[in-house]
């Protein structure tokens, strides 16, 4: 072989070394942009290790992503609370509610970016039509999968996505240590009622299924004050009788404000804790009586991302430690 024929060799080799070096989840685009590839829920997603042009659609991400000063495009800010400094940027695209979605807007973005999920998953199949250069990431918490660690999935999964691994192995420990906490000081022989208040009515949250509060059950080890048959996921509780409630005689009662996050400046608004207290029905309830009652922050309902829980089981440990 000749020299020129084994420097080369040499070189190449290096070359092929060092890409190595960099993980197998590096690779490059046909356009030489540098990727990384990710697992979501559909698989392998090649995504820009740095992104130009980032969209955002689940409700799940927006606080985690604001934290991180990733700057958005466009995104779903009607469906934003006011807790998310997103809504006083004017520079981002509006593409509405998912009842109203304005979806061509997205395409004027020309994202390489969509981090997609919860009310906008259904868009996704509308998304790779508009914008099909477009890396479209979905991270909502699997079916049949513990929501805790699907939070921290889809937290450690951005943190890669946007080079912050170290905030994101921070926010799924202070997860932990919330949930920690919270098993800690609870005691297996109280039971417990969740609730979800809506339209001054009060629905019942099935452990382990039902809306946002259900899953808390399973993550703390709860001992369900109630248990009905062909509960549901709807987001304003399942309709019982708040005699039913009563009956059962809870020692806690977990309950989040749904329309807190959507119809505050509502004339017709009743905050949760006025409708618990004011419901004569309730009135000799252990909780009640006892003030066991924990609130999930006031904008969950449109923030339900691993910021919101973590408040939440601290809160309620707060209440047990108390």
């Amino acid at each position: 072989m000749s020299s020129l024929k084994l420097r080369l060799g040499v070189l190449l080799g290096a070359s092929a070394l060092a890409l190595t070096a960099c993980g197998t989840s590096t690779a490059a685009t046909d356009a030489g942009v540098p990727t990384i590839n990710v697992e979501d829920n559909n698989g392998t997603q090649k995504v820009p290790a740095s992104p130009v042009s980032v969209v955002a659609t689940d409700n799940r991400t927006f606080e985690t992503l604001s934290d991180w000063g990733v700057q958005l495009s466009a995104a779903a800010v009607s469906l934003m609370p006011p807790t998310i400094d997103y809504t006083q940027d004017a520079s981002i695209v509006d593409l509405g509610t998912h009842r109203e979605p304005d979806l061509e807007s997205v395409v004027a973005a020309q994202p390489d970016l969509i981090v997609n999920g919860q009310r906008f998953a259904q868009f996704h199949e509308d998304f790779a039509r508009l914008v099909p250069d477009a890396t479209i990431l979905e991270l909502d918490p699997r079916d049949g999968q513990p929501l805790d660690a699907e939070l921290k999935r889809q937290t450690t999964i951005l943190g890669e996505v946007f080079g912050k691994q170290d905030e994101a192995a921070q926010l799924n420990a202070d997860l932990d240590a919330a949930i920690e906490r919270a098993r800690d000081a609870y005691d297996q022989n109280e039971k417990v009622m969740a609730v979800i208040t809506s339209g001054g009515e009060i629905g019942y949250v099935a452990p382990s299924n039902g809306r946002t509060l259900g899953p808390v059950f399973d993550i703390l080890g709860l001992t369900p004050a109630l248990e009905i048959d062909d509960a549901t996921e709807d987001h304003q509780g399942d309709d019982i009788s708040v005699e039913a409630i009563a009956s059962s005689n809870p020692d806690w009662i977990l309950a989040m404000d749904r329309d807190a996050a959507v119809a505050a400046d509502d004339a017709s608004y009743e905050p949760a804790n006025e409708l618990l207290d004011s419901s004569p029905a309730l009135d000799d309830v252990t909780a009640v009586r006892e003030d066991n009652v924990v609130y999930m922050p006031t904008d969950t309902y449109t923030n339900e991302g691993i910021q919101t829980y973590t408040e939440f089981f601290n809160s309620f440990a707060d209440a047990l430690e108390g």
